[in-house]
Order: C-alpha cells, then sequence, then structure tokens
C-alpha cells in the first residue's frame, strides 16, 4: 500500500487512527498496541503477504538475538558470538533475498560459469529492516539496552510501525521504542493531528506535484542514454536530481507526518542537501539517519580517523562502498558509493590544507558532484551511465536550443551546435514551460525554506487550515496515477 493512494488516505488511515486512539477510550493500551501492529502488518502485507512471513521471522529472530545478548555478561564471549551470529543472520537473509542474483550473474560474467541465477523478488523494506535491526543488536552488545528489557510487542512495533516500515527513516530502540510506553502517546492530540496533516500534505506535495512531473523526462533520457545529446542529458540528469530528492524526502514527510498523527516523533531525515557547500555537509543533510547509522555502525568501528590519515581514508571509502551497495545490487551503486566516498576524501584532504573555498564555488562543485553522480545512481547500466557522463562532459558534442543563439552565437566557432526543440527527440514538447518548471523546482530545493522550517513556524489558525486544505485538495485533484516512491526499490 503507497502513502500516496486512495485506499491509503481514504480507508486504511482513517481506520487505523480511530480505532488506535478508540481502544485508548476504553482504557486497553495493550489493545491499541496490538491494533497498530495489526495494522502495520497489514500494510505491509498489501503489497505482498508471502513476504510477511519473512518479515515476522526476522523480527522475533532479532528480538531473541538481542534477549540473549542482554542475559550475557557485558563484553563476554558468549555476547560476542550471539552478536556475530545475529548479524549473520541478518546479512543471510538480506544477502539471499537482495545480491544472490547480482553476485551469482557477476561470477558468471567474470569466470565464464554458467550458474543458475535464481528468480528472487526483492521484498519490500528489507534494506531498511534489517539495518535497524543489526543496529539494535549492536546496542544491545553495548549494553545500551539490558537495562531497558524491551517486551516482543513493543519491539516488533519498533520494527515494523507503518508511518516509517517501507523506506525510512532507519530508527533506534531508544528513539521509538520508549514512545510506546508513554500513556499520553496514545491520546488523540488535536494540535499533534493538526502538525501531522499538515507534515503530511507538504510531503504528498512534493511527490505529486514535482516529483511525478519531472519522472517521465527521467525516464526518456535514461532510456536513450546513448542517443541523447548535451542538453538533453544535462536536462534529464537534473530532472533526475530534483525527482529523487522530491520524491525521497516527500515520502519522509509524509512518514514524520503520519507519526505526529499517531503522537510518535520520528526523526528529520533531510536538511536542504542541495544547499550543501562540501560533500561532507551534504552527507550531513541528505539522508540523515542512514549517513548516521554508516558512521556509527561501520565507520567508526572501521577506526574511523583515530588511526591515521591512511587508515582514515580506508575507512571512508570502505564504508560508502557498501553503503553504495546497499542501495542496490548493481556496479552502478557501487560506483555511485565508491564516488562519494572519493570526494569524501578529496573533501578532507583540501580542508587539511586550510584553504577556504568562497561558499558559492564551494556549493557550485558540490552540487556539480551530486549531479554526476545521480547519473550512475539512475543509469540501468553501467554502460548507459558512461554513455550520459560522455554527452554531459562534451566529449560527444555540444548542442544547444537555437533560441540561444544570438547570445552564443561565437560558440560555433568551438564546434558547438544550435537546434530547434523539436529537432531534440528526447525533451518535452514544450521547451519554455519545462525550463521554468526545472528552474523552480531548483528554486525550492535549494533557496526556499525546508519542510522542517515551514513547521517550526507553524501554527494550527484558520489560514493555516485554508492554506493546507488547498494544498491537499490540489494533491487528490492530481492524484490520477499512483507510483512508487523511488526508495522502495532500495
Amino acid at each position: 500500500m503507497l502513502f500516496n493512494s486512495y485506499e491509503f488516505i481514504f480507508i486504511f488511515l482513517p481506520i487505523t487512527i480511530v480505532l488506535f486512539f478508540g481502544l485508548i477510550k476504553i482504557r486497553s493500551l495493550t489493545g491499541a498496541k496490538v491494533w497498530l501492529l495489526l495494522s502495520s502488518l497489514f500494510f505491509y502485507g498489501y503489497w505482498k503477504i508471502t513476504y510477511l512471513p519473512l518479515l515476522l521471522f526476522s523480527v522475533i529472530g532479532n528480538y531473541y538475538f538481542g534477549k540473549y545478548i542482554n542475559y550475557s555478561s557485558l563484553g563476554s564471549k558468549k555476547a560476542k558470538v550471539l552478536l556475530v551470529g545475529g548479524i549473520c543472520f541478518n546479512l543471510i537473509i538480506l544477502g539471499y533475498y537482495k545480491y544472490a542474483n547480482f553476485f551469482l550473474t557477476s561470477f558468471n560474467q567474470i569466470f565464464h560459469t554458467s550458474w543458475v541465477v535464481p528468480e528472487i523478488l526483492l521484498p519490500l523494506a528489507i534494506s531498511f529492516y534489517s539495518f535497524t535491526q543489526i543496529a539494535y543488536l549492536v546496542d544491545a552488545y553495548h549494553g545500551q539496552t539490558k537495562d531497558r528489557q524491551y517486551n516482543l510487542l513493543d519491539y516488533t512495533l519498533f520494527v515494523t510501525v507503518f508511518p516509517q516500515l517501507i523506506a525510512g527513516p532507519i530508527l533506534r530502540h531508544d528513539e521509538l521504542i520508549p514512545q510506546f510506553k508513554k500513556l499520553n502517546n496514545f491520546i488523540f492530540n488535536h494540535k499533534n493531528m493538526a502538525i501531522g496533516i499538515t507534515w503530511f500534505t507538504l510531503g504528498l506535495a512534493k511527490k505529486v506535484l514535482i516529483a511525478d512531473k519531472l519522472s517521465p523526462w527521467v525516464e526518456v533520457v535514461f532510456s536513450n542514454a546513448d542517443g541523447v545529446t548535451f542538453i538533453e542529458a544535462w536536462i534529464g540528469a537534473l530532472s533526475y536530481t530534483f525527482q529523487l530528492y522530491f520524491d525521497f524526502s516527500g515520502y519522509s514527510d509524509m512518514a514524520i507526518g503520519l507519526g505526529w498523527m499517531l503522537n510518535i516523533s520520528l526523526p528529520i531525515n533531510f536538511n536542504s542537501p542541495y544547499k550543501a557547500i562540501s560533500i561532507s555537509d551534504f552527507w550531513r543533510r541528505w539522508h540523515i539517519t542512514l549517513s548516521n547509522f554508516l558512521r556509527d555502525y561501520l565507520y567508526i568501528p572501521l577506526g574511523g580517523n583515530r588511526k591515521g590519515k591512511i587508515r582514515q581514508y580506508t575507512n571512508l571509502l570502505v564504508t560508502m562502498l557498501l553503503g553504495g551497495l546497499w542501495h542496490g545490487a548493481g556496479w552502478t551503486y557501487i560506483i555511485w558509493g565508491g564516488m562519494h566516498g572519493l570526494f569524501l576524501i578529496i573533501n578532507h584532504s583540501w580542508r587539511k590544507l586550510g584553504i577556504t573555498l568562497p561558499k558559492i564555488l564551494g556549493w557550485l562543485i558540490t552540487f556539480n558532484a551530486v549531479i554526476f553522480s545521480w547519473v550512475l545512481f539512475r543509469a540501468s547500466s553501467l554502460s548507459d551511465a558512461m554513455s550520459m557522463l560522455q554527452t554531459m562532459l562534451g566529449m560527444k558534442g555540444i548542442v544547444l536550443l537555437k533560441e540561444f543563439e544570438s547570445v552564443f552565437s561565437w560558440l560555433g566557432n568551438f564546434g558547438v551546435e544550435f537546434k530547434n526543440w523539436r529537432e531534440l527527440a528526447y525533451l518535452p514538447p514544450d521547451y519554455k514551460t519545462s525550463l521554468i518548471i526545472l528552474l523552480l523546482t531548483g528554486i525550492v530545493a535549494i533557496f526556499l525554506p525546508n519542510t522542517q522550517q515551514i513547521m517550526q513556524k507553524f501554527k494550527p489558525t484558520w489560514w493555516a487550515t485554508i492554506a493546507v486544505s488547498a494544498i491537499a485538495v490540489i494533491n487528490l485533484l492530481l492524484l490520477n496515477r499512483v507510483s512508487e516512491f523511488l526508495y522502495f526499490q532500495f
């Protein structure tokens, strides 16, 4: 079930909320939790019920691994064996369902073998709930859960509660489970409901009004990576850059909004990443919960920056390569992660020189580095990505619009061609409208306040109600094509 579907908005969500708060009215705290759990499992199983047992198997297995780690002495051999066993338990499940096809195919190509590649459908959210539970086991090993004694119901809710189940944010036990133990969180709150509806509406607007409008432009360019011209490649790359941001940050806003409706506080996952003035700054702003996970559970345990410059740079590269692999089973994702690892190494090396770039230059370099890396992230194959990048760099010639020839005619001396918009097969039909939309999209992402900044000033007044209602109506009227969120494939 999708957040941006009529059945979710008009059927699932109202029923879930009414019965959730209704059960607490009759003093049934456990009943309210059980109902929320059952609703979340139905939400997950609605997509493909055959993978619901896998989710439950993972949750129950991790719960007992964590429980027995808590029973063991802190730092003992038994606790370490249980931790390794628990991590392997998660990685075996994740490896089979997400990476078996990729590794066997790559093995066949490298060694010219003919191993049979199984046809495996990727279970929804497997990367997210696997990482969430690996973090829980590591925290349990470090003694952070020993005094909390979570029960199975609260732990299962922590992993499966529907606002964050499918695409995050990646939560930690101490961010969510304590909220299930506070009675006030189960009592209907008018202000929280108003805040939640506003968050959800703004997030849905990002998805419906921006991301989905850019989707066709992206698809046609990346589906014809070998044949696009310079300007088509750049418009496709920029369109994807903004599509991905508004699609995933829109989902995250909707998740936060749903949490507020249920009196659950979920962490912020985006903080205007395209305003970043360095690649380190970008990763402090983009997919924040994943960045924190990679830092705390991979980079720091590998040694972080504590064992010399070479080791630090190696740790950065390994962390980002694995971060790329987490996103998808393909060489494009791995190379994307490697690119960001190299970007971070360059960034750290530059900082050691003590030379400060002007902010506008730092932003321009960072934003372009991100755009180029997104081409690899989106391309269906490595050859398509290389073809697109070569075109964007002008290695296949440069084609600009005929409309700009009067201004840039001198570029013709350097081999630049000028063509009419209609001569270019892979661009939207109306170039003026399309460029205006792309420009406005960039302004929203780079210059305007983000959702959390807007919500910091939010007050549930009549004027706010009218504005939010108007946006909600526009969203629903334009919700004529229910599309999956891009991060569902990860």
